[in-house]
């Protein structure tokens, strides 16, 4: 798909097939809880690539309890005395939980090594460890999938003009995203170089085209799912109980309450 022109997906298509993916993911989030299995997918890419909207309609409809979004912080001055995998690792998911990386330990290969936020050493160091932590992942049973989101520099840049003028996306923009603007060619090397030493063969990464972000998260939801062996669990039975006759209790006057107004009645 590369650089290819593909048409936008039509809304009315888009809606219907994700509502499809969606019932297909609450499936898949029983399954893991029957199995006791455990699944990580890692969401990478550049700033407004589309990973936060995409990973909003995964967990959309899921159950917190049981898949969660992990978006952590930059590190505090004990975190940074850690092994650097060590913070990422408690958040690592339980049998039959599911665990959404929105960014994760390849924070060190991007904007940490493009930003000078970690040393070269460090940088290397990662490098060499990273697939060895993975596969230890994968070792302990863990389903770990990373997808790559990738935006070209038009699209990037227009999606920042939209954030810089829409106030309820303006939160989305911070100094550090207009900065990539300047270093796309140190961002583009970076992840050359990520994914020569990391795209293994027990955990590959799988690159989702995202100037289109509809076609972005029907592509990459479908991908997961066609991805993990999952089945269809069987429901409980449940019977709506009848409610039992009146003992008599009347309810307090709503005067006695303090009730919200009615900002609706004014539209």
């Amino acid at each position: 798909m590369a650089g290819k022109k593909t048409a936008k997906v039509p809304r009315a298509a888009y809606e219907k097939e994700l509502l499809r993916l969606q019932t297909e993911l609450v499936k898949l989030q029983e399954w893991v809880r029957a199995e006791g299995a455990r699944l990580v997918v890692v969401f990478e890419g550049r700033d407004a690539a589309g990973k936060g909207s995409t990973i909003k309609r995964v967990a959309e409809h899921l159950n917190p309890r049981q898949a969660r979004i992990v978006a952590l912080p930059k590190p505090t001055e004990r975190e940074r005395t850690q092994w650097y995998f060590q913070r990422y690792v408690e958040h690592l998911p339980a049998a039959g939980e599911i665990v959404l990386f929105d960014r994760s330990w390849y924070n060190r290969a991007g904007v940490e090594r493009v930003m000078g936020f970690c040393t070269k050493e460090e940088h290397q160091l990662f490098l060499r460890q990273c697939p060895v932590f993975e596969r230890m992942l994968v070792e302990e049973g863990i389903l770990l999938r990373k997808y790559w989101f990738s935006v070209s520099d038009a699209v990037q840049q227009e999606r920042f003009r939209r954030r810089m003028t829409d106030p309820t996306r303006r939160w989305k923009l911070s100094p550090m995203d207009l900065e990539s603007i300047t270093r796309w060619e140190a961002y583009s090397r970076a992840k050359d170089e990520m994914l020569v030493h990391t795209d293994i063969s027990e955990a590959p990464w799988f690159v989702v085209e995202s100037d289109d972000k509809r076609r972005a998260r029907l592509n990459m939801m479908a991908h997961l799912l066609g991805s993990v062996p999952y089945y269809e669990v069987p429901p409980p039975v449940l019977e709506l109980p009848r409610r039992p006759p009146s003992t008599g209790y009347e309810r307090p006057s709503r005067d006695l309450q303090t009730y919200v107004p009615d900002h609706a009645a004014s539209l």
